[in-house]
């Protein structure tokens, strides 16, 4: 089965790590992987092939797309991006065309992806199943129950299939998204799609990080970094203040964090031995395991990657629209999750303390975190009807 996966991050890179999370459980199936944002360094399992659109992306403050290439104009760029799109399903005629959030989304992006779907609604790829991959909230609108009615009428004429990754007992869709009644195609809540760190590595981390194993390792990640720069300053500062003993500070900033800023804390770390600056880590989930406590923001993934890695953590929700801090409120209620309200030196500094003194949580939240298989197993199904 061959399936045409697309998925478009403009801000952090939740999108992106959710949707290779599926693309990786989708082992036995050809993934062609249609991503247009800023590609982050990551290894693709043997099943994906990459195809990288001319990227687009946005500001932290969702101010209109904008070219990843500063030396091209923007309508060139969507034309150029609907053409190859389009070009894909004529050349691949696929059997299922996943789309990450659109139309819940990205309502930018339908200057390529409604063509697709008209086509496809034509029959002129074939039969072409078409399926919406969709996180746990949705961010809030207030206009008047428009989007919601073009939601609704974008699902109910091209989709074949909703998937909802997302475990109930944390969050259901009709929570914030109130027309989920008007949905009339099949959806399915597939457990949250959680990244599984390796197993015994631990150890082989911590060496290769000059860890000794009589030291603390606290890790700080900004995720996407574009909207993370105060916080990673804030605990850069509160480190070093704090000075605590035997502890070292990995900090990851994000491939996206602003150059300046990235030099201000390269600069800022450079006079303590204790402190690493990196940009990204490929294995971050794996690194989860070899830290002691973890400080970060509170997107998708990095929320996944707590439950998953068990590790002592506090978490900055972006405080832009709702839906991080819903869930890392509702994460909280079953297990040990520290949310902060800003990124002030003073109380991060408290948390640091904190934090470094616990252990990790070893009781068993009862949270699905299976969700990237349960999808793969819903899309194989999709083609049996």
């Amino acid at each position: 089965m061959k399936i045409v996966h697309y998925c478009q991050h403009v801000l952090g890179m939740g999108h992106f790590f959710r949707s290779l999370e599926i693309a990786k459980a989708l082992n036995k199936e050809e993934v062609l992987f249609v991503a247009g944002g800023e590609r982050p360094d990551q290894p693709l399992p043997p099943n994906v092939e990459y195809r990288q659109l001319p990227g687009l992306c946005m500001n932290e403050n969702f101010g209109g797309l904008m070219p990843t290439d500063k030396g091209r104009e923007l309508e060139e760029v969507k034309e150029e991006r609907s053409a190859t799109l389009f070009k894909i399903f004529e050349a691949e005629k696929p059997d299922i065309f996943l789309i990450e959030l659109f139309p819940f989304g990205r309502k930018a992006f339908r200057f390529e992806l409604l063509p697709v779907l008209d086509a496809i609604k034509e029959g002129q790829f074939g039969d072409v199943k078409v399926v919406c991959s969709l996180r746990d909230i949705l961010v809030e609108r207030n206009d008047g129950g428009k989007h919601e009615a073009r939601v609704v009428k974008y699902l109910n004429k091209y989709f074949d299939l909703l998937l909802i990754h997302s475990d109930t007992k944390i969050a259901a869709l009709d929570e914030t998204f109130q027309a989920f009644k008007q949905i009339q195609i099949p959806c399915e809540y597939t457990g949250f799609a959680a990244r599984k760190p390796a197993n015994n590595v631990r150890d082989k981390i911590r060496t290769n990080l000059g860890v000794n194993k009589d030291e603390r390792l606290l890790i700080a990640s900004a995720g996407g970094g574009k909207v993370g720069g105060p916080l990673m300053q804030a605990t850069l500062e509160s480190f070093i203040h704090l000075q605590p003993r035997d502890t070292k500070l990995l900090m990851l900033s994000g491939p996206f964090l602003d150059k300046n800023k990235f030099d201000e804390l390269c600069v800022t770390a450079k006079v303590n031995e204790c402190v690493t600056v990196q940009r990204f880590a490929a294995d971050f989930t794996d690194l989860l395991t070899a830290g002691d406590a973890m400080i970060s923001m509170a997107g998708y993934n990095t929320c996944m990657d707590i439950l998953t890695s068990c590790i002592p953590a506090a978490v900055l929700p972006f405080a832009q629209n709702h839906e991080q801090r819903m869930r890392a409120e509702r994460l909280a209620k079953h297990i040990p999750l520290e949310i902060l309200d800003s990124a002030d030196q003073s109380a991060i500094t408290s948390t640091i303390s904190t934090l470094l003194n616990q252990s990790r949580n070893t009781t068993d939240h009862g949270i699905d975190l299976n969700g990237a298989n349960n999808s793969a197993e819903s899309i194989r199904n999709l083609r049996k009807i």
